[in-house]
């Protein structure tokens, strides 16, 4: 008895694992991870801040994924969606930013790739913005894209490096 009790829990078990499990994890996985470095990743940045210097919103826009969300520096509203996300952009180029990297951490994964730290922002009228980020790069259809962009002000105002 125990041994037909013991193979109707090994088939139910069984059943249950393959019912449960996410159909992606059943086959063999087809997608490959896109080999990167620290290097790649930090150049993103760059790429998002040259794009600033173009001074339009479209170019700048065009760094998001189209489900991309921006939480911004200087605005209390996310941003969920491309056109949300351009109509920040609208109004922050005005200031003509630029921005430098203060400090970073750059972890890589399979696809994603995250960039943390802080940078400040300097505008032609000569004023500074100190400001924590987080860049969540999502690499697909041939390119590296922002899926999630957190940028906000430093808390006590301008402190030491």
């Amino acid at each position: 008895m125990s041994l037909i009790r013991a193979a109707l829990l090994s088939a139910a078990t069984s059943i249950a694992i393959g019912i449960s499990t996410p159909a992606s994890a059943q086959g063999p996985v087809t997608a490959s991870c896109k080999v990167t470095d620290d290097k790649e990743i930090a150049a993103l940045f760059d790429r998002w801040n040259e794009s600033l210097r173009t001074l339009d919103p479209d170019k700048v826009a065009a760094n998001y994924a189209p489900d991309g969300v921006l939480l911004p520096t200087v605005s209390n509203a996310p941003r969920t969606s491309p056109a949300q996300i351009r109509d920040y952009f609208v109004k922050f180029l005005k200031g003509a930013p630029q921005g430098s990297i203060d400090t970073r951490i750059i972890k890589l994964g399979c696809n994603v790739a995250q960039d943390v730290g802080t940078y400040t922002f300097k505008f032609k009228d000569g004023k500074t913005v100190h400001a924590r980020y987080t860049y969540v790069y999502e690499w697909g259809n041939g390119g590296w894209l922002i899926a999630h962009h957190h940028s906000s002000a430093m808390p006590e105002g301008d402190t030491a490096k």
